[in-house]
Order: structure tokens, then C-alpha cells, then sequence
């Protein structure tokens, strides 16, 4: 493979990754809108509906900052360096 078919897989598989994330979030929201929903129809008096939202929600900004947090965590950019390091020290 040269430099170009090397930089555009790289590229797809980037577009690839963002696009997982967006369609996370929109579960997230429509799954979490119905909860909601459901918690105000039958027990408006008590918000359980918080909980998955937290909790989830959790997962959401992980998910993000695994993705568009520049180098925390391990996104992609960590595993590419952790592979060149593997790679040097053997």
C-alpha cells in the first residue's frame, strides 16, 4: 500500500469511528426522551428516569473523549503510538 491508500484508510476508518459516536448519541437521546416519557406517565412522582440517563450518560462522554479528546485516553492516536513503540523495543 503507498502513502495515499495508507492515508485514506486511515481517514475512513476515522469517519468510521465518528460516525459510531453519533449514532450513540441519538440512541442515547431517543432511548432516554422514552424513559422519560414512560417515568412521567406512570410514577410522575419519583425520577428514576435519572439513573440510566447518569449512567449512560457516563458512557457517552467517555465515548467522546476517547474519540475527540486529542490523545487521552486510548483512542486511536494511542494505539498507533503504543504499536511504533511495540515495535521499536523489539
Amino acid at each position: 500500500m503507498n502513502t495515499e491508500e495508507t492515508k485514506y484508510q486511515k481517514a475512513k476508518e476515522r469517519v468510521e469511528v465518528i460516525k459510531n459516536f453519533y449514532i450513540h448519541l441519538i440512541v442515547y437521546g431517543v432511548v432516554n426522551l422514552m424513559l422519560f416519557s414512560i417515568n412521567m406517565i406512570v410514577t410522575p412522582d419519583g425520577l428514576w428516569f435519572i439513573w440510566p440517563l447518569l449512567g449512560w450518560g457516563l458512557g457517552v462522554v467517555f465515548h467522546a473523549l476517547s474519540i475527540f479528546g486529542s490523545g487521552r485516553g486510548f483512542g486511536t492516536d494511542w494505539e498507533e503510538r503504543k504499536i511504533k513503540e511495540l515495535m521499536e523495543n523489539e
